[in-house]
């Protein structure tokens, strides 16, 4: 029997490894992208790009209405907020960062198992690392243990059927997810700078 998935793909690093590791897991793979209203068009512009390489259909769902709600964040209000140039490693893990906007993952995850429900696939890969919760509430492996309840209880393909959330580099260092999208062949393509000026030459900030 086929296998189908999704898989979160914002073009950067981590969601690019994560979609070329699942598009050797499943039969078919859709890549979804949200436009949220963030402040950079290029990590849309790169998730196009590397959907077009990897050969897998790609939805952009157009949510920028979250930028009106979750709008106290850098990533979706310049004008208030500057996204810092960078950020001390002391400061890493202690107080959340101003990148952060406000329920997205929860968002994101809500919906696309909304949209794996409608198409009856069977799992949603998505590229979130450990290492991101540097302040980011919604990057813990807990949060993602957790949104496994949901998935399961409210909807239909979860109560009659496999479907699961994977988060396959999640335990992993930024060095093992270079290496493996280094081996699979994803650095290149991806977007690895919170300002979106970046794309994944290996020297680009992490």
């Amino acid at each position: 029997m086929p296998s189908y998935g999704i898989t979160l793909l914002s073009g950067g690093l981590d969601s690019t490894t994560v979609a070329a590791y699942a598009k050797g897991r499943v039969d078919h793979l859709t890549a979804v992208t949200f436009n949220y209203g963030q402040t950079h068009a290029r990590e849309v512009e790169c998730a196009t790009s590397i959907a077009g390489i990897l050969g897998i259909e790609h939805r952009l769902l157009d949510i920028s209405f979250l930028s009106e709600v979750a709008w106290y964040s850098a990533l979706t209000s310049p004008e208030r907020f500057q996204v810092p140039s960078d950020r001390p490693g002391e400061d890493i893990g202690h107080g959340v960062p101003i990148t952060y906007v406000p329920m997205r993952n929860t968002i994101f995850l809500s919906l696309a198992a909304a949209y794996i429900e409608s198409r009856v696939l069977h799992a949603i890969e998505v590229g979130q690392n450990v290492l991101d919760y540097s302040g980011y509430p919604d990057c813990r492996p807990e949060f993602y243990e957790s949104m496994c309840a949901p998935s399961r209880l409210d909807t239909e393909y979860g109560a009659g059927g496999p479907g699961v959330l994977e988060t396959p580099i999640i335990d992993m260092t930024k060095a093992e997810i270079v290496a493996l999208a280094n081996r699979l062949g994803a650095l290149r393509r991806s977007t690895t700078c919170e300002s979106g000026g970046n794309t994944g030459r290996g020297d680009a900030p992490l």
